[in-house]
Order: C-alpha cells, then structure tokens, then sequence
C-alpha cells in the first residue's frame, strides 16, 4: 500500500501550515499585549517582526533543501556550529516549543471548561483537548494538513463573522491612542505570534524540496497572519477602549485574552460563544504547527523512528508532561506566551538561524542563498535580535 504521506503537498496545503502554525494565542494575546502601545505603533512592530521572521524562516529553508528527511534543528545546528550549537538548539528548542505546547493546552482547555459551564475538574478541559487532538498528531503532517483546510476555513468564518459583526462598533477615537515609548513591549509577543520556522523541516518535506513552491508557501503562508492580524488589531483596538473598566488596560491587569472585554462593548447574543469558537481554531491549528515541528524534532535528536510504537512514544512525550503543568497552573496562558516569545522564539528562531545560514554559506561558497545581501543583511537581522533581547531583559529588571 502507498504511503500517503509520499504525496507531494500543494503550496496552498503549505501556506496553510505556515498560517495555520503562526495564528494562533499570539493573536488572542496581541491586542491586549500591545494596547499599551496603541494602533498605529503596534502596526510598525507587526511589519517588522513579520519581515524579519520571514526571512529568518527562508534562512532555515536554506539549510533544509540541503538536508535529508527527518532532519530538524538539531541536527542542522550540529552539522553548522558542531557540538555546543547542538546543545543550545536542544535546549532553546525544548524550552520554546514547550513553553507554546503549554500555552496552546491551556488556552484550549480553558476553552472547552467554559463551553462546558465549568460543570466539571478544571483539568478535564485539558484532558477533553488532548484525547481529541492527539490522534491527528500521531497521524502526522499529511493528515493534519488535510484537516488543516477545515481549520482554516472555519478559523477564516468565525474571523469574517468578527469582523462583519465588530466593524459598525469601531470608534476610530479608540485608534488615536498611542504611546511610542511603550510600543517596543510589544515585540516579544509579536516575535512568536509570527514564529513557525519550527515546521519548515516538515514543510519540506511535505513539498518534497521543491524549493519554489516551498519559498512561496513561506510568503503566502506568513503573509496571511499579517493581513489577519492587521484588521484584527483594528477591531479589537477601535472596538475597546484602553482606559475604563471594561478596558483593554483592565484585560492586561487580570491577564484576559482579547475575546473576554469583547462580550462587554457588544450587546449581541453569542458573541461570546463566537469569539470562543474563533480563540479555539486559532489555538487549534498553532497546536498541530507545533507540536508537529516538535515530534520531527524529538524524533531526529532522539534517534526514534516514526514507527507506529515509535510515533505513540512521541506523542505521550510532547503531550504528557505539558498537561500536568497545565493542571498546576491553570492560569499560565500569557505567561508562557510572553517568555516564549522574549527568549526561545528570539534566539531559537531568529539568532540561530542566521548564524547557522551564515556558517553554512562560509562552508559552501557556491551554494545559491535565498535571503540576498550577503553578511550585511545577517549582520543586520542579528542586531535586532539582540536589540529585542536586551529590551526582555532590561523589562524583567525594571
């Protein structure tokens, strides 16, 4: 019998993993995180962090084309930096994808504890999402990339029915605030609610190294979130005021997503049950983005083939040990967002790669780059991952 997974994926199939990964609690997190800042400082973070995330994930593309199947992050940066860049991928790599695993777990139990009334133990909401959402991991990429068209397309209703319900409520007054000084907090969240170079490995392949239709899954895939995340922005922003006490400045304080002061400026039946539906989707299709990367990865550090006993080892490995800090901590959701994103996702997947890509080319002078401008442009995007990293920093002491 033909494996499915020999199939060659389309490059919508691959733009919808790319989207699929990168929307997800970043979204629900993005409008309160960066409401302090405002509308129009919160849309220059975005096109920054979506160009620079763009092109950290074709650097990593660069060194996938050149590596055989199953191979992850590990194993490139082993075979770049030799034996420390493999302990610091191992470690950055566990720490990141983990800290989203979790937050992705949290935010969807939480999701079903509430559709459920909260009738039942907090932590069946967790449990609930895991025995619904493992199968289609175990199954692998071809699978979940098929139900990722479902995902998407019910992810894109609930967002339409937003925007459509929302928009007469938006009062451009609510976009006139804005405070540039405090716009910059903002970048740690906008770092991974852009991140799903975590999932090229797999990308690749999906589209079985076809290197144009992969280049083009990136663009199209990556530039979805920014549209969506843009009108999202918008809504949310010109619908809540930041002050008040209903307030987006409330939500920060109480660390409530961006669905919850919603239900309190739109007098509408459902709109809550709507906007859990649409928070769920999000969370879902991030969930397989990662967790799929993270089994690749597990799989090539760990040497475990992906046989059937092997493949139900992986999945209790990525799924176990989150969901019982999940059930310690209940309300780590934004948390694990905001470290995620301020440490793993700016090192893992911003410094690495560019200084893997960069030894990678010294080595292989001929080898053809997908990112053009030689080490100035390397040089470039590793100042601003330092610059972003120092800001996490100077905000965990202030």
């Amino acid at each position: 019998m033909k494996n499915p997974e020999a199939k060659q994926g389309t490059i919508l199939g691959g733009a919808l993993l790319v989207a699929g990964t990168t929307i997800g609690g970043g979204m629900l997190a993005l409008p309160v995180l960066t409401s302090p800042g405002g509308f129009f400082p919160s849309l220059l973070i975005y096109l920054i962090c979506w160009l620079f995330m763009t092109l950290t994930g074709l650097l990593f593309l660069e060194l996938s084309l050149h590596m055989e199947d199953g191979v992850n992050i590990v194993t490139m940066a082993e075979r770049t930096l030799g034996r420390y860049g493999k302990i610091a991928a191992w470690g950055l790599y566990l720490f990141l994808f983990y800290c989203l695993t979790l937050a992705y777990i949290v935010g969807c139990g939480d999701i079903l504890n509430t559709l459920l009334q909260d009738r039942f133990p907090h932590f069946l909401g967790p449990m609930l999402f895991l025995a619904l959402s493992a199968p289609f991991l175990y199954a692998g990429p071809w699978l979940v990339g098929k139900l990722n068209y479902y995902l998407m397309g019910a992810l894109g209703l609930c967002f339409v029915l937003f925007v459509f319900i929302g928009l007469p409520a938006v009062e451009t007054a609510n976009l006139a605030h804005h405070d540039w000084s405090l716009s910059l907090l903002a970048l740690p969240i906008a770092f991974i609610s852009f991140a799903y170079q975590g999932i090229i490995p797999t990308l690749t392949t999906y589209l079985r190294h076809d290197k144009k239709k992969l280049v083009a899954s990136i663009w199209l895939g990556s530039l979805i979130p920014l549209i969506t995340y843009i009108l999202w922005q918008g809504l949310i922003l010109g619908i809540i005021p930041f002050h008040g006490p209903d307030g987006l400045q409330e939500a920060l304080k109480e660390g409530r997503n961006a669905v919850y002061p919603l239900k309190n400026h739109l007098d509408i039946p459902h709109i809550f049950v709507l906007g859990q539906c649409f928070a769920f989707f999000a969370l879902l299709t991030s969930f397989f983005g990662v967790t799929l990367g993270l089994m690749d990865f597990l799989a090539d550090g760990l040497q475990i083939k992906k046989t059937p006993l092997g493949k139900i080892f992986l999945t209790g490995l990525i799924c176990i040990p989150p969901f019982f800090i999940a059930i310690l901590y209940p309300d780590i959701f934004l948390q694990a967002l905001d470290v995620a994103g301020g440490y793993g996702s700016a090192l893992l997947l911003g410094l690495l790669p560019i200084l893997m890509a960069g030894v990678w080319r010294y080595k292989h002078l001929k080898s053809k780059p997908l990112v053009k401008g030689g080490y100035a442009v390397l040089v470039l995007l590793a100042l601003f991952v330092l610059f972003e990293v120092f800001l996490e920093i100077h905000k965990l002491f202030s």
